[in-house]
Parts: C-alpha cells; structure tokens; sequence
C-alpha cells in the first residue's frame, strides 16, 4: 500500500459508553480518579466471578430515539450511540458529507451473544416460533457496522475487523490504511462489546482468566500489580472519527490528534496465551514507530493494554522495559474499566488522545508499585501532570494479535 505523503491521519471526533461515563468530562474525570468501575452483577450470580464493570449510565434506547433501537442488539446499540456522538463531535454532518468517501470500520469480538443465548432459551421451551425473524441480523458481529453505516449514510468501506481484544485498534489501524490509500475522506472507526452474560463469564472463569476476588470486586482489576490474578469482565464502545488532514483543514475542523503509525502482527504461538518473550508485540511496537518516524526514545507515554491477568503483564512490563530504557510513565485503564474486550483498543486509544490534550496521565487503578525486577515507571495512585507530544497505545488479543497506534499531539505535525 502506497502511503500519501502529503496528507495525515488526524482524530476530530470522539464517541464514548464506558462503565466510567458516557461523555467525555465524565469518562475522563473517572480514570483521573482512579477508582474501579467493578461491582456486583446479579445476573453473574452464583458464578465465580459474580462482578463486572457495566456501562449502563444511559439509557440506550432513549439516546437512540424513535423505534430504531429494536432491532439491534446491545452492542450494536452502544456503538451506533457512540458513533453519532463522535460525528457530532467532529462538526460533521452527514447530510451533508459525500457519503460515498465515508468509510465504517467496527471492531466486534463475538457480536451478539445475549440475544443468541435468550434465543436458545427461546427455542427449548417454546420451539422454533419463538425465535425471531431478527436472530441473525442481530447476533451476526458485522451488525454494528452496518448500522452505522446505515444511520449515517456511510457508502465506503465498511468493515467488521475481529481480533480479539484488539479489535478496537485493528479498526484504527484499517482506517488509517484506508485514509493513507486516498479510499476514504473520513473513517468512522471503533469497537464495541456488550458480554456480561453468564456463559461468556462461566467461559472465561472457567479459562482461568478472570479475577476471583469476589470480596472486593473494585479491586480485583488491578493492572501490573504483584498479586493481580485475573481481569475484570466490562462492556463498552468507543468510536472515534478519523480523517484525513486535507480535508479536515478544508473544512477548518480542529484536530484533536494525529494517528501518526500502527503495527500490527500476530504471534502465532498459542490460542489464549501471549509469546512470553513478547517478540510479536515488539515488532508491532517498532513498526508502528517506524510509521510514525519517531525513535524510541522520543515516547513520552505508554497506554498499556495491561488486564491485570499474570501473563499479559509479565510479557508487556518486559516489553515496555527492554524498549523503553527512557522510562516513559504507563498507564493501564483497565484497572477502572475493567476488560471491555473487543471495545478496549478504541477505549483506550480515545484515552490516549485525551492525554495528549490534556497533558494529564491517569494512574493505574488498585496499583501501589508494580514488581521490583520490571523496570516500568507505572503512575500510581493520583494522575501526573506531563506535556505528552508522543505517546503509543498498546492491544493485544486472543489468537496471538499484537496492535499498536502512535498517537502525536495535534500541534505537533499536522500538514
């Protein structure tokens, strides 16, 4: 793929669902704080993580309006909430857009299984009748980016990328590729994931994945932390709006940040487990910095997937350390939002812009001080004040998927 020289990839607008707020003063104001969003979920009851991090502050069907939300699964619902947030953050209207240069690209991980497993329910009690005539488009993990699409009259690409838990920034990077290439003017592009039922948390438990410490769930999540042991199930979306800066400036939007690489590779090593020595993870990091054109040592931050589980940690606080001799400050949200699964590399992408802006890292949620033999400067207990030019986002996924985007600040190098 040809790059364009004369143009970049700048971040106009913002969409968020998270279980620590739906708008962003309030989402941002929540991993400031540091506190975990995790609590009880009665319908995780009985289960041996009976806790989750919700993102249930809005009411999605209001927020939709009309009739449209029924349809759609919960999923899909937050994401579409998250998209027209995002556009209107960006200025854009879409009566007014060319349609047919806007591209959708939605990162899902298993798309609607809440709907599939009533539906199963459905079916063995009542038979076949029960089931409705909107299973499939409901369940089918494409669902979200077709909706989308549809509600905003997005005719370009339009793509459902699933890698996991990376699926939020592999949708940021295939956006990126399709503004670089010259398809696209603008790309609505993020991920979104609604799983806190009891079979996808029995599955995980079952694993050996999620944190056991149903006597204080909030703080179970506990990113880079000597006695971490297991992540936190959460849900969310996050949307971001990607354009080119030609056009941006034509419209004199204000970019909020520059998409300046990605890298993507995969570690072809083991279904659930990270290579130990993190060699995938490490050719994403270098591939994205080479993108960006940026040294090692000019990485002001690191927004670590970090999911409080022992062998991510391990292998990224290794990574981070061997890289990073420069100690750029970490942070890890999940410690607040728990594991939103396929929405966490948007998520945390979203975060990483607001760094950027802010010039503020939040800390990592229920973390005192990471091992002693991990040399890592992780932002403990009250957010740092400290001008962020370049930071890295870092996601990796199930199935050995490693993606990490460079984010500048906008000032920087916007052309």
């Amino acid at each position: 793929m040809t790059r364009n020289a004369r143009t970049t990839t700048v971040v106009t607008g913002l969409g968020l669902v998270t279980p620590a707020g739906d708008d962003e003063e309030t989402f941002w104001a929540g991993l400031c704080a540091g506190r975990s969003a995790a609590r009880r979920c009665p319908e995780l009851a009985g289960l041996p993580a009976d806790f989750a991090c919700p993102a249930d502050r809005t009411d999605l069907d209001e927020a939709l309006g009309g009739r449209t939300g029924w349809r759609m699964s919960r999923f899909t619902k937050m994401a579409l909430v998250a998209a027209r947030r995002a556009v209107a953050d960006a200025g854009l209207r879409p009566r007014d857009w060319d349609g047919d240069r806007v591209g959708v690209v939605l990162g899902v991980g298993v798309g609607g299984v809440p709907v599939l497993e009533d539906s199963v329910r459905r079916l063995d009690a009542n038979g076949p009748q029960a089931v409705s005539p909107l299973l499939a488009p409901m369940m089918m993990p494409n669902a979200a980016a077709g909706e989308i699409a549809i509600d905003l009259g997005a005719r370009g690409p339009g793509l459902a990328p699933a890698t996991a838990c990376a699926s939020g920034a592999t949708a940021l990077a295939t956006a990126h590729d399709l503004l670089a290439a010259g398809r696209c003017d603008v790309v609505v592009a993020g991920g979104a994931e609604s799983v806190l039922t009891p079979l996808v948390a029995a599955a995980f438990a079952q694993l050996g994945a999620l944190s056991t410490r149903t006597g204080d769930p909030a703080a179970a999540s506990r990113p880079f932390a000597p006695d971490r042991d297991g992540f936190v199930l959460g849900e969310g979306a996050a949307v971001l709006v990607l354009e080119r800066s030609d056009h941006a400036a034509a419209r004199s939007a204000r970019p909020r940040a520059v998409l300046a690489g990605a890298g993507s590779t995969t570690d072809a090593h083991h279904p659930t487990a990270p290579d130990p020595a993190g060699r995938g993870a490490r050719r994403a990091v270098e591939t994205a910095l080479g993108e960006a054109g940026w040294a090692a040592h000019q990485v002001d931050h690191v927004n670590a997937h970090g999911t409080s589980t022992p062998l991510n940690d391990a292998m990224e606080a290794t990574l981070i350390a061997g890289l990073f001799p420069h100690r750029p400050p970490v942070t890890a949200p999940k410690g607040v939002l728990g594991h939103t699964l396929a929405a966490g590399g948007a998520i945390e992408a979203a975060a990483t812009v607001l760094t950027l802006e802010h010039g503020v890292i939040p800390p990592v949620a229920n973390l005192d001080a990471p091992p002693a033999e991990w040399d890592i400067d992780c932002v403990t207990k009250q957010p740092r004040r400290l001008p962020v030019e370049r930071a890295l986002s870092n996601s990796f996924g199930f199935g050995g998927h490693n993606v990490v985007l460079a984010f500048e600040h906008a000032g920087h190098s916007v052309r």
